[in-house]
């Protein structure tokens, strides 16, 4: 009856070798649904919405549909009042000005498409026993605020990552024992 375990055992060794190790890793993949592949497509297409022009329907048309889109937030005025607290009403953008004087009939959208990938490199057995766990994340993020007052565009705003390379190394020097090591110093204090 061993051998028969141990034959199973060598195969499936001798095929985690012809895999290789690093393709054991952990890879993970964050995406935001949008219409858009890359970071400049995006750009391009806010670049486009016209202030006091722009309506609803047009924004909905380059891609930026307030109805369709995922992790959408909707502000309304006390929101965009509440962002701006401290700043005199003098030195604000005047459709930010329109905003807060038109009270109910501004509302506001902010949009976050993205798109991350996380793959975990390095070697494989210092990284499944928990010694060394190295993480490389890849994409782009875009954010950006569109402010109506009835219904167009009175201002509008954007930020955003258009190319994250981003290395993280976590080092554990107890390895597999650095997980209980740090749930009993955390029960201590």
């Amino acid at each position: 009856m061993c051998p028969k375990y141990l034959k199973k055992a060598i195969m499936i060794l001798l095929l985690l070798s012809q895999a290789g190790c690093a393709n054991l890793l952990p890879r993970s993949k964050a995406v935001t649904e949008s219409p858009w592949e890359e970071y400049e497509a995006a750009k391009a297409s806010y670049d486009s919405i016209t202030i006091g022009k722009t309506t609803v329907e047009d924004l909905q048309k380059i891609g930026f549909d307030i109805k369709s889109s995922p992790n959408i937030k909707i502000l309304n005025y006390l929101d965009i009042a509440a962002m701006l607290q401290g700043m005199p009403s003098k030195d604000l953008d005047p459709g930010l000005q329109a905003c807060l004087k038109a009270r109910s009939d501004c509302r506001a959208y902010v949009f976050e498409p993205k798109r991350s990938y996380s793959k975990r490199v390095g070697n494989f057995w210092l990284d499944i026993f928990n010694f060394k766990r190295r993480t490389h994340e890849t994409g782009w993020r875009f954010k950006a605020l569109v402010v109506f007052v009835n219904h167009h565009v009175a201002y509008k705003l954007s930020s955003g990552e258009p190319k994250i390379d981003q290395m993280t190394d976590q080092v554990n020097p107890l390895g597999p024992f650095q997980a209980p090591a740090d749930i009993f110093t955390k029960a201590l204090f």
